[in-house]
């Protein structure tokens, strides 16, 4: 059977295990279905998420020109803390940036290879944690806008990773880490716009069980745009990626805007 169209990242849902989706413009796929079987991904070409044009991809599933465009993608996605719709002040788009901006964001510890800070939307909870494939993770804070998120992330950052090492996440290379213990300590180190936010006891850890039969000791990352056509056995999902028996992975998040065709 063959599913064809543009990559986007894949659909989750809650459960154990989580249950991934790849969906297209007139199909979808559990992928879970697919664990143990032989599948083939095809390259097709490229289209746009933004413009909808058949523009090679350059970054985040968009084209050169809507990449440097969009408000979608402003340096405040990537760097909450510089967040102005708070202030009324405009990067590309005020009336987008007011609406992603300027609703609850929440901070969290997650173990997904080490222990890491972070930040999204609370409407993104757990979506956030299963696309970093966090084994484990904790709300920090919670506060009204993604400013004081982006300025509580830069706090901690001083004293606990930021990035996850996608390799030790992808081969579970992962160290138990006490949540709740660690929240404990951080405190003294929040902003002091955001202390009032702060409570011990708000949240809980959430775990997160991955559908993996196996994972791989090495891995070696697929790149459609040197082997447009893969064939291999699906083994396992985590994050955003796809796991075969032969250790390739393949980023269904940094494929995005790339149009396939997926034959099982």
């Amino acid at each position: 059977m063959t599913y064809g169209g543009t990559l986007t990242k894949m659909q989750t849902e809650l459960g154990n295990p989580i249950q991934y989706y790849l969906v297209f413009e007139n199909s979808f796929l559990n992928v879970n279905q697919l664990l143990g079987k032989e599948m083939e991904i095809v390259f097709d070409g490229f289209q746009c998420l933004n413009c909808g044009k058949s523009k090679k991809i350059f970054r985040q599933g968009f084209c050169y020109d809507c990449f440097y465009s969009s408000p979608a993608v402003g340096d405040w996605i990537m760097k909450p803390e510089l967040s102005t719709a708070h202030l009324g002040i405009e990067d590309r788009d005020l009336a987008y940036e007011a609406r992603v901006q300027l609703q609850p964001h929440v901070v969290y510890f997650a173990s997904s290879s080490e222990l890491k800070v972070g930040v999204t939307r609370n409407t993104q909870i757990p979506t956030r944690w299963i696309d970093q494939g966090a084994e484990q993770a904790l709300a920090i804070v919670e506060v009204p806008n993604r400013y004081l998120a982006g300025i509580t992330e830069v706090a901690l950052k001083n004293h606990f990773a930021d990035k996850t090492n996608w390799r030790k996440m992808l081969t579970n290379d992962v160290v138990s880490i006490d949540l709740l213990a660690e929240k404990t300590k951080v405190q003294h180190l929040l902003p002091s716009e955001v202390l009032d936010y702060f409570d011990i006891n708000a949240f809980k850890a959430t775990p997160l069980y991955y559908p993996v039969l196996e994972y791989p000791k090495k891995i070696a990352s697929l790149s459609l745009d040197k082997t447009p056509n893969f064939k291999g056995i699906l083994t396992g999902i985590k994050g955003q990626y796809l796991i075969f028996e032969d250790g390739t992975v393949f980023n269904i998040r940094s494929n995005e805007g790339y149009k396939v065709r997926i034959l099982v």
